[in-house]
């Protein structure tokens, strides 16, 4: 396996594994993740896995503190140790996935007031909006990684078929639950918050609330299937999700 470690400022290893975002990369960044949290390092604070990397933040103190333990005296720095325990674990690494993945089925109401862009989508692609949720729905997308907001899903997969720019001006509110495009990618607001996807569509369920355990309703790894449904079936569920 391939991989190069950088230092982030003076508590921080990033483990950079490719540039490019694939499949295959996203397997060993969640194998590490697996690892890493079955297996704490010495001095870890926290992991936070990424497209391409895992960057894992340490406290430089408690490693000393570890070292001084040991029976042969230590000279190198705490960034070098954390190195030698962060190389320790990407020797345990296979390419084999190891973690088990879920398929996790997403209902979306597609257009009018809830999907406000998806005529814009449909005219920018030459398309009808029937065409565009027909796309957006035969698609398996991949949850690479979680970030943005808390539970946003940075999803690959979709069809360049539908792809579409962001706006040049972005919403000041988007609400919680709203599915939107931005390039190539697809993906759903957790909370309410300013951005600027192309919205075609909003799904009932929540993908954040911090009273359950996880707090996250995806994770990395994750398949995901959209379907459509209609705005009674949309008031339905959300209003059984409380």
């Amino acid at each position: 396996m391939k991989y190069e470690l950088h230092p982030l400022g003076d508590s921080a290893v990033i483990v950079h594994l490719d540039d490019k975002i694939t499949e295959e990369t996203n397997v060993l960044v969640r194998n590490i993740s697996l690892l890493l949290e079955e297996e704490p390092l010495p001095g870890m604070i926290e992991f936070v896995p990424t497209f391409t990397s895992v960057t894992v933040f340490y406290n430089p103190l408690k490693i000393l503190q570890d070292c001084k333990r040991n029976t042969k005296p230590n000279t190198e720095s705490p960034y070098k140790l954390i190195c030698n325990e962060i190389e320790s674990v990407l020797k345990k690494i296979g390419k084999e996935n190891k973690s088990e993945a879920r398929t996790v089925d997403i209902p979306v109401c597609y257009g009018g007031e809830l999907g406000p862009d998806i005529e814009w989508v449909a005219q920018h692609n030459n398309l009808t909006s029937e065409e565009v949720i027909k796309i957006h729905t035969e698609a398996e997308y991949l949850v690479y990684m979680i970030g943005f907001a808390p539970g946003f899903p940075y999803l690959g997969g979709m069809s360049e078929t539908i792809a579409a720019p962001r706006k040049e001006s972005p919403r000041l509110k988007i609400p919680a639950g709203s599915v939107g495009i931005a390039g190539s990618q697809t993906g759903i607001y957790p909370i309410e918050t300013p951005g600027g996807w192309q919205l075609i569509g909003q799904t009932p369920f929540k993908l954040f609330d911090i009273d359950q355990d996880p707090p996250t309703l995806l994770q990395a790894g994750d398949k995901i299937h959209f379907h459509p449904i209609s705005s009674a079936e949309f008031e339905k569920l959300k209003g059984e999700q409380g």
